[in-house]
């Protein structure tokens, strides 16, 4: 096995007869990334449960956030729409792009590569804010990190899929407008 890099990710490049077979080194888990999608969905409960705790702050502060919360909630089910209508026929609940898709750069994805998964992670801190929730908080975080993950696997099998990936990837954010 000889390893080499391919654009900012990792690869393993493997020879089976005399094939290479280049991948990433984050785990498919599934031939079109199903596993990523259901650990995906059990964050999800994780985040909604975890403000069953109770609020872990009130007063002033809690109408603060509440409000602020509100206003993240929003603007991340906004992204998150924007991201799903952008796609249209290329859309998949898994990260694995649909085969005979095409690239999408304009909307949404013009502004970062995964607003999906952006729009969710800013719902998120919306929802740990408007609940007063630092359980919800700190999952938040945890899904921030699975989402910069699954999307590095993502990446893996767009760069393969399109040939112009990799400059869209190098102008482009990750998840966070302006920020990541």
């Amino acid at each position: 096995m000889a390893e080499g890099r391919a654009g900012s990710g990792r690869w393993v490049r493997l020879r089976i007869g005399g094939d290479i077979v280049t991948g990433s080194r984050l785990p498919s888990l599934g031939p079109r990334g199903e596993g990523w999608f259901v650990a995906q969905l059990g964050m999800f409960v994780v985040i909604f449960a975890a403000a069953g705790l109770g609020p872990d702050w009130g007063g002033g502060a809690r109408l603060a956030a509440l409000g602020a919360g509100a206003v993240l909630a929003v603007l991340g089910g906004l992204l998150a729409v924007w991201g799903l209508a952008d796609l249209r026929e290329n859309l998949t609940p898994f990260p694995r792009p649909l085969s005979g898709g095409h690239m999408i750069e304009s909307g949404s994805y013009g502004l970062v590569r995964h607003p999906i998964y952006g729009g969710l992670v800013i719902g998120a801190a919306g929802w740990g804010l408007a609940t007063a929730s630092l359980a919800a908080l700190a999952a938040t975080l945890v899904l921030l990190a699975f989402f910069d993950l699954k999307s590095r696997r993502e990446e893996a099998w767009l760069a393969d899929q399109y040939d112009g990936y990799d400059a869209y990837r190098s102008r482009t954010r990750r998840m966070l407008p302006w920020v990541y």
